[in-house]
């Protein structure tokens, strides 16, 4: 019995889809299979649109127009436009094809959804003599198959059939089409950073451009790890607001959403402008997120105040040395009261430049030996920061290295202490000591042996 109730169910939807092909195959005029595809909008060109009106399913509607170049919305508010946002319709309405002809002159447009259309396309192209004026795409019901959609365009009494991957990019509510950076900034024009994060009270983290790097200037003054200052301003360039909680905001909307106790701030700066964003409480996995230059409150994903919460170690430059194998120009080692001197031949045609050891013995030490010494220098890491020197060793050093760099512009000295679990090395001009691999400087020490006899 269940048997036969299934069969009859699957015969039912075959007569239905049947009947529908059917009922949109035989309105399509004679030949027009063979037709060559029409597009919708002929000739248009998506650069050339400057104007357009957005209804979304919902009923909102959105106006964006473009102003120097920029697409700003203009209703219901007034904010800059999500420019991807607008391409993407922009392209898919200059390049949006008829899949199929359903009905040349409909006597019912209910049937298609069309009498009340579902969104509503209008724009506007003043640098198109073809489109200077207002045009539109009304989108009305899915097909059965919901592969396709029930459209018509202008005043055009036709109905059509246009690819149903288009809904998504039609349907767009006024939040999707405004720009939803949390801050508008140019991340190379960014000299300084401040950070609290942790409640009131909270130490400020200062980070300071410092030529094509970083450094640290609060809550202690060290070099700081370049890499790790501009991964912060990439996630600060690229956070996006995810919905927005009060627009705007009033003194009681900030209290309740956590800003009278914010659980942190970042402030960049570019000369003497500044820009900020404030974190309020939690709102789920997210948080809430303000400018205060600005009279919303957002949610963003709290990513970035995770961020934030790092401590200054975590910026702090992990390399023991600044230099690179390739930037070195004289290197000195001291063990036991004994130097051993390293300068670089500059190389006068192509082939490479050459090292040569100047004291206290001279000679040309091994190329592949050098060049492993060297690698392993550039190579040691910090693995932690110790603020004070006591038990480390470094008062009475087993190593001292002492390069020139960069055309003998820069000099880095570190001095190598041992305890009896670790090694630490003392950067010259910076906080506390480094703790670095053991076993990776003793591997250091062995290159060196091998470039000294």
């Amino acid at each position: 019995m269940r048997g036969l109730r299934s069969t009859i169910a699957m015969l039912a939807v075959l007569i239905g889809l049947s009947a529908y092909i059917y009922f949109v195959t035989s309105k399509i005029p004679e030949g027009g299979a063979a037709d060559e595809p029409e597009r919708v909008f002929v000739a248009l060109e998506a650069d050339k649109i400057d104007e357009l009106k957005v209804k979304s399913e919902s009923g909102e509607t959105t106006s964006v127009k473009k102003d120097g170049g920029t697409w700003q919305v203009t209703a219901p508010l007034t904010a800059k436009a999500d420019a991807t946002e607008i391409g993407s319709i922009t392209s898919t309405l200059s390049s949006l094809g008829v899949t199929r002809v359903v009905d040349e002159n409909p006597a019912d447009l209910k049937e298609y959804g069309l009498d009340s259309p579902r969104m509503e396309i209008e724009f506007k192209a003043s640098g198109d003599k073809a489109y200077g004026d207002y045009h539109r795409l009304f989108i009305g019901g899915k097909s059965p198959t919901g592969g396709l959609l029930f459209a018509r365009r202008d005043a055009d009494t036709r109905v059509i059939l246009v690819p149903g991957h288009t809904d998504a990019i039609f349907n767009r509510s006024t939040f999707d089409l405004r720009d939803k950076a949390l801050l508008a900034i140019e991340r190379e024009t960014v000299d300084r950073m401040a950070i609290s994060a942790g409640g009131p009270g909270a130490t400020t983290l200062e980070l300071v451009k410092d030529g094509a790097g970083w450094k640290l200037t609060r809550p202690l003054a060290a070099f700081a790890d370049t890499s790790a200052a501009d991964t912060l301003l990439g996630l600060v360039q690229g956070a996006t607001m995810k919905s927005i909680a009060a627009d705007p905001a009033t003194p009681a909307d900030l209290k309740q959403y956590g800003f009278d106790t914010p659980q942190g701030t970042l402030t960049l700066y570019t000369g003497d402008a500044s820009t900020s964003l404030v974190f309020g409480a939690n709102a789920g996995d997210d948080v809430y997120v303000r400018d205060p230059a600005k009279p919303l409150i957002a949610t963003a994903s709290a990513s970035l105040l995770n961020e934030l919460r790092k401590g200054p170690d975590d910026y702090r430059r992990k390399n023991v040395f600044g230099f690179s194998r390739y930037s070195t120009d004289r290197l000195e080692f001291t063990r036991e009261g004994q130097t051993v001197a390293f300068e670089k031949v500059k190389s006068t045609d192509l082939t490479p430049d050459k090292w040569r050891r100047v004291s206290p013995s001279a000679g040309e030490p091994d190329p592949m030996a050098m060049d492993d010494l060297l690698g392993r220098l550039e190579g040691l890491r910090a693995t932690s920061f110790v603020g004070s020197t006591a038990g480390t060793g470094v008062d009475a050093p087993s190593l001292t290295v002492s390069a020139k760099f960069e055309n003998g512009t820069r000099e880095d000295r570190v001095s190598f202490g041992r305890s009896i679990s670790a090694v630490y090395a003392a950067i010259a001009g910076q906080p506390g000591v480094a703790e670095v691999p053991a076993a990776e400087f003793d591997e250091a020490i062995k290159a060196l042996d091998l470039v000294s006899k």
